[in-house]
């Protein structure tokens, strides 16, 4: 019997789930993100619309977290990098917790393309 929280199956939400959970760990080993942003590319086309919802905010998630901790450690130089990193680290943890509550609920991401929380 399979687990309804976490499938691979791109038309179930637990796949999402899994994707938002490795960002979450990304936090540690940073490594699961990019594991996390394949599947999200792999499952996008395939899913409902409110599920792809979910798998454009992980993209961009993964996309434009990236480019906020590139900017954070070119500017670490003059030290305003520091405090960029700190706002990408909230701004990304932010995204995910949101991106899951709105997922347990069963609703599509609001405007996944948005570059605020």
């Amino acid at each position: 019997m399979s687990d309804p929280v976490i499938s691979t199956d791109p038309n179930q939400p637990g796949n999402a789930n899994l994707i938002y959970i490795l960002y979450l760990v990304a936090c540690v080993v940073g490594v699961t993100a990019i594991v996390g942003v394949v599947m999200a590319y792999m499952a996008k086309d395939d899913a409902p619309d409110w599920l792809q919802s979910h798998y454009h905010n992980q993209i961009n998630i993964f996309w434009k977290g990236l480019l906020y901790m590139a900017v954070g450690v070119v500017l670490s130089i003059v030290l305003i990098g520091f405090l960029i990193i700190l706002a990408a680290f909230v701004w990304y943890i932010i995204r995910v917790v949101k991106g899951m509550q709105t997922l347990a609920k069963g609703e599509p991401y609001p405007d996944p393309s948005s570059w605020s929380f």
